[in-house]
């Protein structure tokens, strides 16, 4: 891949012509805008990184196998690492195929590569809570993508409200992160409990596990919006990679403080 001075300098010497110039410009996306690389059936935000401190996530669902070939590579010219999640099997066999050196994280439903070994540089660590094994998967991509910006996650599986004892047993572990993601469906009490225990922020995510009046999520979500124990915040039902994220921030700046 060229920059533009370059290309305009292979011009100027006689060594490129206009049109493969312009060709050239088109296939490198340099004329799609600062920072932005244009694909045709996509717009990567190369710069992303530099404004925001992690690179632009691929979202997996609804785009082909090949489509996530491309953009992989594309990215993979630009940052030193690159995750993508709701990456089902199929499409993961496609791009650990034919692009080198990708993991396939199968509960996570997600995809992840490093140009060197992921660390953690951060102090402290983050706890992932999650109340059944059936909200694995969320709580999974809540923890890779914590992991992916530089965090230390210790899981905490299978507490829920049913048990609770089996909460009690892990409290120490929970009390002692510098952020706490909670991963919930039912009735998504969780949230409140933990809250009502803890002196650390919480990021509450509602999951579409449950019965019927569970409504695919929007009862926990209700239930945690509603929740009577400060500190929580809540992100969208299933949405493991938005808590992650915030949760990832949070150590990240209290990583700085320390």
């Amino acid at each position: 891949m060229m920059d533009l001075e370059k290309i305009l300098k292979l011009v100027q010497t006689g060594d490129l012509d206009v049109e493969e110039a312009k060709q050239q410009i088109i296939k490198d996306g340099i004329g799609a805008g600062p920072g932005n690389l244009d694909l045709g059936f996509a717009q990567l935000d190369i710069e992303r990184e530099k404004r925001t401190g992690f690179p632009e996530v691929i979202f997996g669902e609804g785009k082909t196998p090949e489509q996530l070939e491309v953009i992989f590579r594309r990215l993979m010219e630009h940052t030193d690492r690159v995750l993508a999640t709701r990456i089902d099997a199929a499409k993961a066999a496609h791009v650990v195929a034919t692009v080198g050196g990708i993991t396939y994280h199968e509960t996570a439903r997600a995809l992840t590569w490093f140009k060197r070994p992921m660390l953690r540089v951060h102090d402290g660590y983050i706890a992932v809570v999650c109340a059944g094994t059936s909200d694995l998967p969320v709580a999974e991509e809540a923890a890779l993508t914590a992991e992916c910006l530089g965090s230390h996650v210790e899981r905490v599986f299978d507490v829920g409200v049913a048990g609770i004892h089996r909460l009690f047993r892990r409290l120490d572990l929970i009390r002692g992160a510098n952020a706490i993601v909670i991963v919930a469906g039912m009735e998504g009490a969780l949230a409140s409990v933990v809250g009502g225990l803890v002196s650390k922020p919480i990021v509450a995510v509602p999951t579409s596990v449950g019965y019927g009046a569970n409504l695919a999520g929007i009862a926990p979500l209700l239930s945690m919006l509603n929740a009577c124990s400060p500190g929580i915040s809540v992100v969208n039902i299933d949405n493991g990679f938005g808590a992650g994220y915030y949760a990832g921030l949070i150590n990240k700046n209290m990583s700085k403080r320390t």
